[in-house]
């Protein structure tokens, strides 16, 4: 296994949930880069970049959270 293999960042889904994928997340919005990053995010879904998944993933995750949609929730699975 080479060095790099063993030194790059792991592969992970965006996950609203995980605080620390928000984290992550303003960082990239504060300094412009995924460059502080410890993790590269997969994109998931049909999205167009990488960017527009997460901020859909979080729109959602916050007015669930925010308006308490069970319903919603039960819809998307």
């Amino acid at each position: 296994m080479s060095k790099l293999q063993l030194l790059h960042r792991p592969w992970v889904v965006f996950d609203p949930h995980n605080a620390n994928h928000r984290r992550y997340y303003a960082d990239f919005t504060k300094y412009g880069t995924w460059g502080r990053c410890p993790v590269r995010f997969i994109m998931d879904d049909d999205s167009n970049d990488l960017v527009t998944m997460i901020q859909r993933k979080l729109v959602e995750y916050y007015v669930v959270q925010e308006f308490s949609l069970d319903e919603y929730k039960a819809k998307k699975g």
